[in-house]
């Protein structure tokens, strides 16, 4: 059963109300968590963690910048990003139905059905700009959908997953290209330790202080931001 359907059928404030608070809690906690899984498989936050983690392993600097560090910067990078998917959202959903849940002559005049059809068209909007058609059209057929005629009119279940391999192969791509310097430099240090003898030291021990230096010197986080912004620029 379609799911807009149902929640259509249901008005929150009354149905919500009417539960215990132990269920409200649990369900409250529930919802939390679903939202989490939303800002990982919806947006912008896939590429960008995996590309900042690719920074974090390819100056070999182990746990530095920290992991709460890495998260909180791309947690702000997806909100710059989503900023304008968001802001429409606000502006055509969010605040039309608060407006009807506050004015009694016009209450069900904007409801929850079409509060999230607002959403979702939105998020439609910004996953079929980011979504390559191959990976599309794998999920059309490994579902056995229609055809659809147009990307943006492809279904939650096939748009989704499509979504969130795209963001996986543009992220790898991005983060070989960020890797591939500072590997050079790995070779380098390697070739000339053993020209000089000195085999038994870690080629880290040299590098990571070269590929530091290097990355200060080309503001390499100003450059990893402007790429990865830039990146969802349609």
């Amino acid at each position: 059963m379609d799911l807009t359907y149902l929640i259509g059928q249901v008005d929150p404030a009354e149905a919500f109300g009417e539960l215990a608070p132990p269920v409200q809690i649990a369900l409250f906690l529930g919802a939390m968590s679903f939202a989490t899984a939303a800002l990982v498989s919806l947006t912008a936050f896939t590429r960008i963690i995996i590309v900042l983690s690719f920074v974090r392993r390819a100056l070999s600097t182990q746990e530095i910048p920290p992991n709460q560090v890495i998260l909180g910067l791309s947690f702000f990078l997806t909100l710059f990003v989503m900023a304008p998917t968001m802001e429409n959202i606000n502006t055509n959903g969010v605040q039309p139905y608060l407006l009807a849940q506050q004015s009694e002559g016009t209450k069900g005049d904007f409801t929850v059905m079409q509060l999230w059809q607002v959403a979702s068209d939105e998020i439609r909007v910004f996953m079929t700009a980011h979504t390559r058609g191959n990976d599309l059209q794998l999920f059309v057929d490994l579902s056995q959908t229609p055809q659809p005629s147009a990307a943006s009119e492809a279904p939650l279940k096939v748009l989704i997953p499509a979504f969130i391999i795209s963001e996986l192969k543009t992220a790898f791509v991005m983060g070989f290209c960020i890797y591939i310097p500072f590997l050079l430099i790995d070779l380098v240090i390697s070739t000339v330790l053993m020209s000089l003898g000195m085999m038994m030291m870690p080629p880290v021990i040299v590098s990571t202080p070269c590929k530091l230096l290097l990355f200060v010197l080309v503001d390499g986080w100003q450059l990893i931001s402007k790429a990865l912004v830039s990146s969802f620029v349609v």
